[in-house]
């Protein structure tokens, strides 16, 4: 046994870079998604719930599951002819996160995030779907990444596509700002265990309505941020399950931001396909969708 094995102090074994294979075991098969390149569409929907998984592909033409993993369940197939896949993240920006890296790992280049949320305007209500501008990073992922006053923005050509898509199906809408938070429970101003009230937590919903917010989630932000980060395109839409300041709850509407987002994919693909045949690096909406 050599002086350095009895020391613990062996070179690091590396991936063939310089980085500690230790460090970065994503090579290939990503660690926690269980997913390899060609294993995903280019486009991923990205809802919290695995059980929601197989509501959104019961919308597509077809569909396989190609992976699950703790919280982690992904599905490739086509929604009107256009590559799409979907992956579970479980609750909240930590598990987010981890989704959107290694989706990037393996080629994504655009995320929409899809889920439920509590609104906090009267104007949204129970059924009714938010499609997030952007996010209030009141979650602590994001943090992680870069600088607190660093904009957690969607992709204007999501925002678009999602729209296109509401309009198309013919359900309500609104858009605007987002917060997303890392407890369901103080984080978003109720009460917790035995009548918990958090420092602040009776201020909250009424601090961010002043501020034109619409409404509560958990994993938006995160989202849109790393996709920032890493020059991706990202936006959310999740239906209104809770209206806090008119006491609704219902989960009414469960599938609508699914059927959206799939839509919103397919019109994505028109886009790309219309700014190809104009030459142009960037779709705007003068190009029209190529239809």
């Amino acid at each position: 046994m050599s002086e350095d094995d009895e020391l613990g102090e062996r070179e690091p074994v590396t991936d063939g870079g310089e980085t500690p294979a230790s460090e970065d075991p994503n090579e290939d098969e990503q660690y926690h998604l269980e997913v390899s390149a060609g294993e995903v569409a280019d486009s991923v929907l990205l809802p919290g719930n695995p059980e929601r998984v197989e509501k959104i592909t019961d919308g597509w033409d077809a569909s396989e599951t190609v992976a699950e993993h703790r919280e982690y369940r992904t599905a490739t197939g086509t929604h009107d002819g256009t590559p799409i896949s979907v992956t579970s993240t479980g609750i909240g920006s930590p598990s987010a996160a981890i989704a959107v890296e290694e989706l990037a790992r393996v080629g994504v280049d655009t995320l929409l995030r899809v889920g439920s949320c509590g609104a906090i305007r009267e104007e949204a209500s129970v059924g009714d779907l938010v499609i997030s501008a952007g996010a209030v990073r009141q979650e602590g992922t994001s943090d992680e990444y870069v600088r607190e006053d660093y904009p957690a923005s969607a992709d204007d050509r999501v925002v678009g596509a999602l729209v296109t898509a509401a309009e198309r199906l013919d359900y309500d809408y609104h858009v605007g700002i987002t917060a997303s938070t890392d407890s369901f429970y103080a984080g978003q101003g109720r009460p917790g265990f035995r009548g918990f009230e958090a420092a602040g937590a009776d201020e909250i919903v009424e601090n961010l309505r002043e501020a034109n917010v619409l409404n509560f989630e958990m994993e938006a932000a995160a989202i849109l941020t790393l996709a920032n980060l890493y020059g991706l395109r990202a936006g959310a839409v999740c239906t209104v399950y809770a209206n806090r300041v008119t006491g609704e709850f219902r989960t009414e509407g469960e599938r609508k931001a699914a059927k959206v987002a799939s839509e919103a994919v397919s019109i994505l693909a028109e886009m790309d396909a219309a700014a190809d045949a104009a030459g142009v690096d960037r779709w705007h909406p003068g190009l029209g969708l190529g239809e």
